[in-house]
């Protein structure tokens, strides 16, 4: 993992639709979104610790001006992605998935628990307050930003935001560009169905929740190496289920091919968690315990997981 980074970026992505990127896009390090209109603007998720939401809110006013937002969109519940939510004004609705909302509640403040490094500084619990369970179109004058639910997928809460006027999607963390996906708390099956829902958009403009911004062929590129890592990742799994290895010892024996330079090697050991949970025929996205998962991982990693500053 890199010890230094540079600073996050706020990248026009298409007319007055913007990307917040954040290098290196590691552990809890992750994108937000800005879409502004005539009529407001809305914001695409949070981020993690106190002092980068604060930054991100000083950029989004540098753009988008003081007036508190229409609305927050959360992709899913994660720490890195809903954190921030409290800092938004009481009028500023946030929205998200029926089990976004669930689970933010259900996780509390455990990922600042488990994913140790940064200063976390002053962090409130704020779930979503508009929920939805399938479809729900938001309208910015005349920018229309569509919430599609895909999951249970990277989670159970999984929403695109899609820009269809603008051919610009927000993934969330169905798309890692550079790092392995992380599936513990979604699905394996499900999250290559959300991979062809992403694909079927047909974006001119991909926003994952880590790494960069990707355009064109580039898209297709991140969707099919997202495509073949679940693909190994089941193949790893079913001979590891096969063969009685519980999910560390599975992943310690695996050869990781082109997949161990990708950030955040010790996923696999979460995501065969979750294989095997699907394996085992539990129902997709069945709540696995955390701290039993975070602690193979920590094997695997050779040490504690640490994030950055």
């Amino acid at each position: 993992m890199a010890t230094t980074v540079g600073p996050p970026e706020l990248l026009e992505v298409a007319t007055g639709v913007w990307a917040y990127v954040q290098p290196d896009g590691s552990w809890m390090i992750n994108n937000t979104g800005l879409v502004t209109a005539d009529a407001g603007f809305l914001m695409v998720d949070t981020t993690s610790t106190e002092a980068r939401n604060r930054a991100l809110l000083a950029r989004v006013a540098e753009v988008a001006g003081t007036a508190a937002p229409r609305a927050l969109v959360n992709t899913h519940h994660h720490g890195d992605h809903t954190y921030g939510n409290w800092l938004l004004p009481a009028a500023t609705p946030v929205i998200g998935h029926v089990h976004c909302r669930e689970d933010v509640l259900a996780a509390g403040l455990i990922a600042a628990q488990l994913f140790a490094g940064p200063d976390y500084g002053q962090l409130e619990i704020r779930p979503p307050d508009v929920t939805f369970s399938h479809r729900l179109t938001l309208h910015l004058g005349s920018r229309q930003v569509e919430l599609i639910h895909v999951g249970p997928a990277h989670t159970r809460s999984d929403v695109l935001a899609w820009l269809p006027d603008d051919g610009v999607v927000f993934a969330g963390d169905l798309a890692f560009n550079g790092g392995q996906p992380f599936l513990l708390e979604g699905s394996l099956a499900g999250f290559l169905r959300a991979l062809a829902a992403v694909r079927a958009l047909e974006a001119d403009v991909l926003v994952p929740g880590h790494g960069p911004v990707c355009r064109g062929s580039e898209i297709a590129r991140v969707l099919d190496d997202m495509t073949a890592y679940a693909e190994f990742v089941a193949e790893v799994a079913a001979a590891g289920h096969r063969s009685g290895r519980p999910p560390l010892a599975a992943a310690q024996a695996a050869d990781p091919g082109r997949f161990g330079d990708w950030q955040e090697a010790e996923r696999l050991v979460g995501n065969l968690h979750r294989a095997y949970s699907e394996l085992d025929g539990e129902p997709l996205g069945t709540r696995i315990p955390l701290p039993p998962a975070v602690a193979d991982m920590t094997t695997m990693n050779g040490g504690p997981i640490t994030c950055l500053a």
